[in-house]
């Protein structure tokens, strides 16, 4: 048998330390003390699993066009008498498979919502940092604007840039950057919630002795923000990215059922509920339900986890 160096010795005791530590934290002990909270968790990463392996999970391939037949169009889930044992969820009007297009539909909410709330946090840390340690004229700059930006409705902003950028491309393009616009559109119509709790963070911090500490070495205001502030102001901002990426699933849900989302070559959720509620009055009605309770339960279970995790980091609950 090898003989593990003390380095390598030091190592192991540092991770599996680090590990036990982490195990035995404030915030493990209330996860695992939390049965709704745990199984948020799991229904959360099996749609993520589902969706990233989509096409090994799907049981079709609801876009390959070679694979379709319009025969199989409108049947009733397996359940019912006229269901077909092949389509668990039955089809829709194309004879496409319902819960492959669940599983493929979830991936592009999910991308849409991952990135945007990655545009907004980025955005709002950014944008937080600099009003709160800067303040002055450049403070009250950017808190006008995000005031201005809070009186309107987050679905309109988001509706109105997706239509000022439409309608600087070209038609014909539209297709090819929906969902690159979607990201944009949602990304700038949340950064205000980020950028208000980050500049709050950021006031209390900028005047902390490790901060002054940081000031008399001569450190750059660029260093102390990015170096000793921001690690400060991370707690509450992962409490708004977990709150906000259902938001923004929702958000691009709404788009792409008004029609202004994900184009029909890679429908979303909201696409599907959309197509579905065409015929909900023709009594297929598992065409819009089984998407619209997919989306239900991906929202529902992001947001326990953003309020278990809103509870987890205040220190007052602990």
């Amino acid at each position: 048998m090898a003989e593990i160096t003390s380095g390598e010795l030091r190592h192991r005791r540092g991770f599996l330390g680090g590990l036990y530590r982490a195990m035995d934290s404030d915030i493990a002990y209330s996860f695992r003390k939390s049965p709704i909270t745990v199984t948020a968790t799991i229904v959360t990463i099996f749609i993520i699993v589902c969706s990233v392996f989509a096409p090994l999970v799907a049981p079709h391939n609801p876009f390959d066009v070679a694979s379709i037949d319009l025969m199989d169009g409108e049947l009733p889930p397996s359940w019912d008498v006229e269901g077909d044992p092949r389509f668990l969820l039955g089809t829709d009007n194309l004879g496409r498979d319902i819960l492959s297009t669940i599983i493929y539909g979830s991936r592009i909410s999910l991308l849409v919502g991952f990135a945007s709330v990655a545009l907004a946090m980025g955005l709002g840390i950014v944008l937080g940092l600099i009003s709160g340690y800067l303040g002055g004229a450049v403070d009250a700059f950017i808190m006008r604007v995000a005031e201005i930006q809070l009186s309107l409705p987050t679905i309109l902003v988001a509706f109105l840039l997706v239509g000022i950028i439409r309608g600087y491309l070209p038609p014909d393009q539209h297709h090819q950057v929906a969902i690159p616009v979607l990201i944009l559109a949602i990304g700038l119509s949340n950064w205000v919630q980020f950028a208000r709790t980050v500049r709050g963070s950021t006031l209390v911090e900028r005047n902390k002795e490790y901060v002054l500490a940081a000031r008399v070495i001569g450190l750059k205001p660029f260093v102390i923000m990015i170096r000793h502030v921001l690690p400060n102001v991370m707690g509450p901002v992962l409490v708004i990215a977990t709150i906000g990426l259902a938001t923004a699933i929702l958000t691009e849900a709404t788009l792409s059922f008004l029609g202004v989302g994900a184009p029909p070559t890679e429908p979303s959720l909201g696409v599907l509920i959309n197509v579905g509620q065409n015929y909900l009055f023709s009594g297929l009605w598992w065409i819009t339900i089984f998407p619209g309770i997919a989306l239900a339960v991906l929202v529902l279970a992001v947001n326990l986890l953003g309020d278990w995790l809103r509870d987890a980091l205040n220190p007052k609950l602990r």
